[in-house]
């Protein structure tokens, strides 16, 4: 008996540690090859396996990636959650075991609606399920896309696909290029292996594309200004002015920038608290023919809070003024970190359902660009970087950069804040518009509009960051027509699959 549990636990403890090697494929490591041979590897694992044992598999798969790939998250919790570590750990594992349903669920209705190895299963099923849990895993629950495969390819040849399908296109190839491995394996059919080096190839012809083109009379000077801030007195009331005057003095070395930018929530203030101190840096600012841009949080009428981003000098206003209305309001909240799910619930259960500022309300959706001297910034508040429609739908005729302003200072010396970078570096290749990223501790940084970095500063250090940043004109076909095109595939593929013939295919039962 102890020998037929050891042999039945063989493939999901192989599987914990492939869904972890996975994480090596992201930065800071980016081994991208990895994200195509794990799904591979995965692909083998559930070969012949009954669908509820190929649940167990796809579930034990998610567990070893998430473990690993954001354990970042338990460093917020353990340091600022205020519970017990058995109480973070526990925490933790249910997030882990959460997300890691969704490989799960693509591995059992792979098995249990298309259990022959067939063609169809491999290149039509499994790529086009992986793809809807993957949208599902990015949708339910305000949605967690974070570690979807096509991030890792930011430096791989299959980055040049973004421009037409955004990441969910390369997360897309890499499951049909780790299918084919698997396949090939299976069926000994070696002449399969095309399909990975096509779609690879394809990448290198892809970077002679231009979809956008440099525009020289957009040409900006930016200055960065990391302040980094310890989280752990940010909002101590002692640390206010403190944290003000350090980022005014850096500002005020910095004048002969076009754009001063200061990070996400930069100000621990209300807006309201400080209106004579924004007053007299509105009016400095445009003494210098300058902006400053900056995060700031904001309470309404009916005591709604908004994380925000205020503008001033040179903004299009005669003289600074306090209203809400003229300001970009987060709309995509951090769960826990800046909303409380089913809050009446969980709010008494333990002082991290009480972060500060875990109570705030959302903006609208598609808001109107953040405009400063002269140029338009479509802009993301630090988590809603990683929602790739929603800049999509921010970047208008007008956008001249994305912005994005963060703190990932919550997150300490883990890959949590190089992750969030690669992902900014994303949107840049997707929209063909550099990425200006402002944070407390880094990684503050610049990318051009193909995605790559061309100035940053040293994390955890006290720093600004100054760069000539030169737009673009043009759209991507990304920008243009979104992911219906490729969801349509999807919905083709698994209607394919299900028409065609299914004779000879027997459920596996072992």
């Amino acid at each position: 008996m102890m020998n037929s549990l050891i042999h039945r636990l063989k493939r999901p403890f192989a599987a914990v540690f492939v869904g972890a090697a996975t994480t090596f494929a992201f930065a800071p490591y980016q081994l991208w090859p990895l994200a195509i041979i794990s799904p591979a590897l995965l692909l083998l694992l559930i070969h012949q396996q009954s669908s509820k044992r190929s649940f167990a598999i796809g579930y034990a798969w998610g567990l070893g990636q998430f473990a690993t790939g954001i354990s970042w998250v338990h460093v917020s919790i353990d340091t600022f959650g205020g519970m017990p570590k058995i109480a973070s750990l526990f925490l933790m594992a249910l997030l882990v075991g959460y997300l890691a349903l969704y490989s799960a669920l693509a591995c059992y209705l792979t098995n249990k609606w298309f259990p022959a190895l067939s063609r169809r299963r491999y290149f039509l099923a499994f790529p086009a399920l992986w793809l809807i849990m993957d949208w599902l895993r990015g949708w339910v629950m305000t949605g967690f896309p974070w570690l979807w495969l096509g991030y890792s390819q930011i430096d791989s040849p299959l980055a040049q696909f973004a421009p037409l399908g955004g990441v969910e296109l390369i997360t897309l190839l890499c499951v049909l290029s780790a299918s084919a491995l698997a396949f090939a394996w299976l069926r000994r059919q070696w002449s399969i292996l095309w399909v990975p080096l096509v779609i690879l190839a394809t990448g290198f012809g892809l970077r002679s594309a231009q979809w956008v083109t440099p525009n020289p009379d957009s040409s900006t000077r930016f200055a960065l200004i990391q302040g980094n801030i310890d989280q752990a007195i940010k909002w101590v009331p002692s640390q206010r002015w403190p944290t003000m005057m350090k980022y005014t003095d850096l500002t005020r070395e910095n004048w002969n920038a076009d754009i001063i930018i200061w990070p996400e929530a930069a100000i621990p203030a209300f807006e309201f608290e400080i209106a004579s101190f924004l007053s007299n840096l509105d009016s400095a600012a445009k003494m210098n023919d300058s902006a400053v841009i900056t995060g700031v949080v904001n309470m309404g009428e009916q005591r709604q809070f908004f994380n925000s981003i205020l503008t001033l000098g040179k903004s299009g206003r005669d003289e600074y003024r306090y209203d809400l209305s003229e300001r970009y309001h987060k709309h995509h909240l951090l769960p826990f970190g800046e909303f409380v799910p089913f809050e009446e619930l969980l709010r008494p259960l333990a002082p991290f359902f009480n972060l500060p500022m875990s109570s705030f309300s959302s903006g609208a959706f598609i808001q109107p660009n953040v405009y400063a001297n002269g140029r338009h910034f479509a802009p993301a508040l630090c988590y809603e970087i990683i929602f790739n429609d929603q800049v999509r739908q921010n970047v208008n005729d007008e956008t001249d950069f994305i912005l994005t302003l963060s703190n990932d200072a919550w997150f300490g010396h883990s890959i949590g804040p190089l992750q969030h970078m690669e992902i900014a570096r994303m949107r840049a290749l997707e929209l063909g518009k550099p990425v200006i990223r402002s944070t407390n501790n880094g990684v503050t940084a610049v990318t051009d509009y193909q995605g790559k970095i061309t100035a940053k500063i040293p994390q955890f250090e006290t720093a600004v960051l100054t760069a000539q940043v030169v737009s673009t004109t043009g759209q991507t076909p990304y920008h243009q027509w979104g992911t219906w095109p490729l969801y349509c595939w999807v919905a083709l593929s698994l209607l394919g699959a299900f028409l065609s013939s299914r004779r000879g295919e027997r459920p596996i039962t072992q």
